[in-house]
């Protein structure tokens, strides 16, 4: 019997769990109606769709009537960076480091062309306070744009040392939460946050975002709010299921992948030409990349996954899966050669030994095969 496969790409996307499915069945059943109606169908919807917002909202310390469902996100982020931006009139630029996530990026440029502001990071991926600093304190940026963690190298941004700083220049703090929520404890210091519901467990097809009632945000399309036409309420059940289970164990699994992230950190940079990129601390534990001198990317994933083995590489959410990652190359490491881990919270010891055990083979013949 071949051994079973071992999915280690759970980064942006998580398998969802038979608790998930069953929430989202129950949503079928019970969240059909349209719940802006009068009828006892829409208001058996609407007291779904409440409960689901009530329970995201508390898990991620906002007011439930400012939490809102979209329909993923890459709508929330388009649709919260350009709602804040022309509610601050006058004020034109944005700021944001350098490793956010392309559609965040994409969506500032397009919100504010050729007026977006980065940030440096030093080589764990930290943004450069001072830059920060210095650039929110100027009168025309509008907002701040920084992550809570990256989404390729697991590297946790210090909010505490940057909130001061828009609190000072009375710019909101907006976070992408995307990558994090789920996997640590949410961020405390935001103006407005997005989170993906994907990344924790959720179907695919909903995104979430929060604002805190002193922030301002206006219609930047035609359209009724953050989510014209409505959301899925059966997806937006099955999100908040999700993440109660994940939180319901999130201390013993932070603890446990952690620990299995340090086992593969340490197996990785004892491999010759193998640098292991991110914060080694301050980082999300589930995520590993390690970059590789003189190998590409897309032939270990390929050859990998024939062993039996899913993994990432390249940018983690370019139009091309191996596409160089702009994330590498704003720190400055090797962004071609690089291999990167998301651990599902239901990983095994032993898949991760199996894993560690095959990959010196993999790396050897991919090695061989680009010199024959």
């Amino acid at each position: 019997m071949p051994a079973p496969r071992v999915f280690l790409d759970a980064g942006g996307r998580a398998p969802v769990t038979l608790r998930t499915r069953e929430a989202f069945l129950a949503g079928l059943a019970d969240g059909w109606a349209d719940p802006r109606r009068l009828t006892t169908e829409s208001r058996r919807a609407r007291a779904v769709l409440d409960g689901a917002r009530e329970a995201i909202a508390d898990a991620l310390g906002a007011e439930p009537s400012q939490l809102h469902f979209v329909s993923g996100p890459h709508t929330a982020f388009d649709h919260a960076i350009a709602g804040i931006h022309r509610a601050r009139r006058g004020r034109d630029r944005i700021v944001a480091t350098s490793i956010e996530r392309r559609a965040v990026l994409d969506a500032a440029e397009h919100t504010a062309p050729g007026l977006v502001d980065r940030v440096p990071v030093d080589r764990d991926g930290h943004a450069d306070a001072e830059a920060f600093t210095r650039l929110v304190s100027d009168p025309a940026t509008s907002l701040s744009l920084v992550q809570h963690a990256n989404h390729e190298i697991g590297t946790v941004q210090r909010l505490e040392e940057l909130v001061d700083a828009t609190a000072a220049g009375g710019v909101p703090l907006v976070v992408d939460a995307s990558a994090s929520i789920g996997h640590v404890d949410a961020p405390v210091h935001w103006d407005a946050l997005m989170a993906d519901p994907a990344d924790w467990g959720a179907p695919l097809g909903i995104g979430v975002i929060a604002l805190r009632p002193r922030t301002r945000w206006l219609e930047a399309w035609p359209g009724d709010g953050l989510a014209p036409g409505g959301v899925s309420i059966p997806l937006a059940l099955a999100a908040a299921v999700a993440l109660q289970e994940r939180l319901e164990t999130l201390a013993a699994t932070r603890e446990r992948l952690h620990s299995l992230t340090a086992r593969i950190r340490d197996a990785l940079a004892a491999l010759e030409g193998v640098t292991i990129v991110g914060d080694p601390d301050e980082r999300l534990p589930h995520l590993v990349t390690a970059a590789f001198m003189y190998l590409d990317g897309e032939p270990v994933v390929s050859r990998l996954d024939r062993e039996g083995f899913a993994v990432g590489s390249g940018s983690a959410c370019g139009s091309d899966t191996f596409e160089p990652s702009a994330v590498l190359a704003a720190m400055g490491a090797l962004t071609h050669g690089n291999l990167r881990l998301g651990l599902p919270v239901d990983v095994q010891d032993a898949d991760v030994e199996r894993f560690l055990a095959a990959l010196p083979r993999v790396l050897e013949d991919v090695r061989r095969t680009m010199q024959g």
